[in-house]
């Protein structure tokens, strides 16, 4: 594998780094926007019935359609990002999911253009989904492929910020606006968020005109080892590491959606907690993960990432009953307990180390395909249908969140032994024979 990136001089490395977290930042911020309001706006607006679980579960279903459509952006940009490079995938991906989230805060209600609108929100979900597929993998592997090989796990944690930092925003300016009166904030406050983004693309393309190619993808194309058909290249290379970075995603997907997108509306329906209160949390344990995340990194550098990985979703499985028995309290420091440690402070030691952990699994000319399809392709099952799932196993459960937690657990079992069995899955073939043949000489 190439060690091109040792080269690299640490302004240049600061300013990829720069490039990576304000973009993820911006797509991330662009696509949870979404999330937030669907179960509090969207359901009512774009999604009328006379139950209110069904117009929920249809809104939380777009939702869905977003993590589904992520694939499709995952292989496309993740081939050419493969075979052009990964800049210029990364700007594409950004233009697209700002003009996708600008559209979604300008389409009129059910009420005022009929099916159109509903149909016009699930095609600007499919292409925010696309463009989020191509991005996430593109913006971790520049951080990756720059840094030093020692301290990859560090900085390829820190785009990993742009998802806290994305969520902080979107909950923040969610929380603003819902501040104002119901009538107002339905009417068009919620749109303002998504308004928003058009500024924040702006600031991300002008960044990321500015960053140069990775030296490590650089070195791919000086030596003409692009994969042919980087897609089919990777499924019979990497067979195994694929469905074990799928299964080590799992319980990411299902605690992200649950803590930053159901939970909104489990407190607001089922405790009784304010919905600005429960935004107001949300952000706060955003807020404490960014912090969190990039100490997460730098503990994988030291313990190893598939141990670190393990680690945070045991901890994940062990803190889910706990979180939920503090939020159905009421009481809002215990909320505030229920939502921060968790959410805030556990799953990123799941987080953190995420990307690096994905990238180890694959070499440099199928990466941006091979770490984009694991985290896109698992994502549907993992996030997208989690909200859906969470409602449904709340209204089987009598509107206890017990059934749930069990969910959780399952998910996180299930993920800490996919990473524990990653300790050989995340060397190179190459690197293996290189190992097995210094031992038998």
């Amino acid at each position: 594998m190439a060690e091109g990136a040792q080269s690299v001089s640490n302004s240049d490395l600061r300013r990829v780094v720069a490039a990576s977290v304000i973009g993820a930042t911006i797509e991330w911020y662009d696509f949870f926007l979404y999330g937030i309001v669907a179960g509090i706006v969207l359901n009512k607006l774009y999604f009328p019935t006379d139950d209110a679980v069904v117009s929920t579960m249809l809104a939380y279903t777009t939702f869905a359609v977003g993590f589904v459509a992520r694939p499709l952006g995952g292989v496309v940009f993740g081939h050419f990002g493969d075979k052009l490079g990964r800049k210029s995938m990364l700007v594409m991906t950004l233009m697209i999911m700002g003009v996708a989230t600008v559209i979604i805060g300008l389409i009129p209600t059910y009420e005022q253009i009929g099916i159109a609108a509903p149909l016009l929100l699930l095609l600007m979900r499919i292409l925010q989904g696309i463009g989020i597929g191509g991005e996430w993998g593109g913006a971790v592997l520049m951080a990756y492929e720059y840094a030093p090989k020692e301290k990859r796990g560090f900085y390829a944690s820190l785009p990993q910020i742009g998802l806290a930092l994305g969520l902080c925003l979107a909950s923040g300016v969610v929380a603003i606006m819902s501040s104002l009166p119901d009538e107002q904030f339905m009417s068009w406050g919620w749109r303002v968020g998504f308004l928003l983004s058009i500024l924040l693309v702006a600031v991300g393309l002008y960044i990321r005109l500015k960053v140069l190619e990775t030296p490590e993808f650089a070195k791919v194309k000086e030596t003409g080892k692009e994969a042919d058909v980087p897609f089919i290249h990777m499924i019979k290379k990497y067979p195994r590491n694929i469905m074990l970075g799928m299964g080590a995603r799992y319980i990411d997907g299902v605690f992200f959606n649950i803590f930053a997108v159901f939970s909104v509306v489990y407190l607001s329906k089922n405790v009784n907690i304010p919905r600005t209160t429960a935004l107001w949390l949300v952000t706060l344990a955003a807020f404490v993960m960014i912090f969190a995340i990039p100490l997460a990194g730098k503990l994988s550098d030291r313990l190893g990432r598939p141990k670190t990985y393990a680690l945070g979703s045991l901890l994940l499985a062990i803190c889910a009953y706990p979180s939920f028995y503090l939020m159905s309290t009421g009481d809002p420091f215990m909320v505030a307990l229920g939502i921060v440690i968790p959410f805030g402070i556990v799953y990123a030691v799941c987080y953190g180390p995420e990307a690096a952990l994905f990238a180890d699994l694959f070499d440099a000319n199928v990466r941006y395909t091979g770490i984009s399809f694991v985290y896109q392709f698992s994502g549907i099952f993992a996030s997208g249908l989690t909200p859906i799932i969470a409602t449904w196993l709340l209204a089987k459960g009598g509107g206890q969140p017990w059934l749930i937690c069990a969910y959780v657990v399952f998910a996180a079992l299930v993920s800490m032994g996919c990473a524990m069995a990653m300790r050989t899955a995340a060397k190179q073939p190459d690197e293996l024979r290189a190992e097995l043949k210094t031992a038998t000489t």
